[in-house]
């Protein structure tokens, strides 16, 4: 089947494949077929009877699920992809806002952006909050935008500036008349509207209030990182909620460094949080919370941080999450001369976190993060005949998780249209991404120079001290031999 069998209008049904619906009742439904027409599901069963003239894609052996859910990514520092592998998280905060952060133009938030949105399709991310806090001027917050446009996929606009205070730009003439022209009543489906701003430890006279009336007047969620070690801490939460602004809308990222307090006020508000396992496990905002979230019953979703640093596709999140809250588990077990029998969080639930979850959190539940007729058809086809790791299919949740990765991602579908099909993405420029890309990537090393740019990438290493051994043999010689 070739690309121009995906014709507009066209009705498309998968056939025969393992269906993770992820509605209500989880149902699991076995050489199932999912008929899409125009932009929704319209059936989903075994053996269904389609519209003449429906393109058909053979998805024996594959699993076909919702399209994933990304409840927070920097996308415009994808173009420095893997460049602070090693730094920790204040190495982080000191380059990207103190120091090189300011030197990116709107052309190199645009850079970012166009990759990060390419990347996120072909892993099979139908959905993305682009957490964008370097947009120092509306050039480029338009060319954040201009950006997601670009690409065929769903996407939320987290608009944030680390260079200023949240509220002082929010509350710039220029921000309005960029909110106005772009995302009146709020954005579509399609491409959405948060703001992205932090509270810091307790200010008396908590100055935040004004950004957080500008969300509430435009009618906006925020989304903010909350619970990062020393960073913002619960004093954010309790100002957050004595002046009532703690809602069902917003979106806590990371919540790892949080008392019990903090965690109440969320689940009260019914808010929810984005977890980065990657990201806390590598940087340190704290432990990934998931046993805390499960016991106050606040909802989750899953997200990715940066590729700054790690991977950018939500199998890698699944699969770092459920081995963190396991090693966590063990660990405590092992402290107290105990022995773990039974996993509490299972493979089910953390692809349920990837899908529907963040739909959830995002308020799209309505539209997408399921299979079901009538939702939006936002569908990831998983499915790799050339892989040893593809077979057999036993356990379809926890093959997603533990056996499948991006390049397992066959077909993907947003809004009903063909976006990845047979492994290659459809109606995308990767080259004209790769030109554009190294643009920045040249101007950015030519902006730090050689030695700061070499500096950067592989900050200074802290001694290591070797324990003496006991064990160790010493050998003495007779003098006679």
């Amino acid at each position: 089947m070739t690309v121009t069998d995906f014709a507009p209008g066209r009705p498309l049904v998968f056939r025969n494949a393992t269906v993770l619906t992820m509605d209500n009742s989880h149902r699991v439904l076995a050489g199932a077929d999912v008929l899409i027409e125009g932009e929704r599901i319209a059936q989903v069963g075994p053996g269904l009877h389609v519209p003449d003239g429906s393109s058909e894609i053979d998805a024996t052996g594959g699993i076909v699920m919702p399209g994933m859910v990304d409840t927070h990514r920097h996308m415009w520092q994808t173009a420095m992809r893997g460049y602070g592998a090693d730094w920790t998280l204040t190495q982080y905060f000191v380059w990207n806002y103190l120091q090189w952060g300011k030197s990116f133009r709107p052309e190199d938030i645009h850079a970012g952006n166009l990759l990060s949105a390419i990347e996120a399709v072909d892993a099979g991310v139908t959905t993305s909050v682009d957490w964008s806090h370097n947009l120092q001027t509306v050039g480029h917050a338009e060319a954040a935008v201009d950006a997601l446009r670009a690409v065929p996929g769903r996407f939320v606009l987290g608009y944030g500036n680390i260079q200023a205070a949240p509220w002082e730009w929010t509350a710039a003439p220029e921000f309005r008349d960029f909110v106005n022209r772009y995302f009146s009543g709020g954005g579509t489906d399609m491409l959405g509207f948060q703001l992205a701003f932090d509270v810091p430890p307790a200010s008396p006279d908590f100055p935040e209030k004004a950004a957080f009336e500008v969300a509430r007047d435009l009618g906006v969620p925020v989304t903010t990182h909350a619970g990062v070690w020393r960073v913002t801490t619960d004093d954010g939460i309790r100002l957050m909620h004595e002046h009532g602004f703690m809602t069902e809308r917003t979106v806590y990222v990371h919540a790892a460094s949080l008392s019990q307090d903090s965690y109440h006020r969320i689940a009260a508000t019914g808010g929810s949080a984005s977890l980065s396992t990657e990201s806390e496990c590598s940087a340190g905002q704290g432990y990934p919370p998931t046993w805390k979230l499960r016991e106050y019953g606040i909802p989750v979703s899953l997200s990715m941080d940066t590729s700054v640093w790690w991977s950018a596709d939500l199998f890698a999140a699944m699969r770092a999450t459920l081995s963190a809250d396991r090693a966590r588990e063990h660990l405590e077990a092992h402290n107290a001369e105990e022995t773990v029998t039974h996993h509490k969080l299972r493979a089910e639930q953390v692809v349920d976190w990837a899908t529907r979850g963040g739909a959830k959190a995002l308020g799209l539940d309505s539209l997408i993060g399921s299979l079901e007729p009538g939702k939006k058809a936002d569908v990831v086809l998983i499915k790799n005949d050339a892989s040893p790791a593809m077979f057999p299919l036993l356990h379809p949740y926890g093959h997603v998780v533990f056996q499948a990765q991006r390049g397992d991602v066959h077909t993907v579908v947003v809004n009903g249209k063909v976006v990845k099909h047979d492994h290659r993405l459809v109606g995308v420029d990767l080259a004209k991404a790769r030109e554009t890309v190294g643009q920045t990537v040249a101007y950015l090393r030519g902006e730090l120079g050689p030695e700061a740019w070499e500096e950067g990438m592989h900050p200074e290493i802290p001694e290591v001290r070797v324990l003496a051994n006991p064990y160790t043999y010493t050998y003495t010689e007779d003098a006679d031999s």
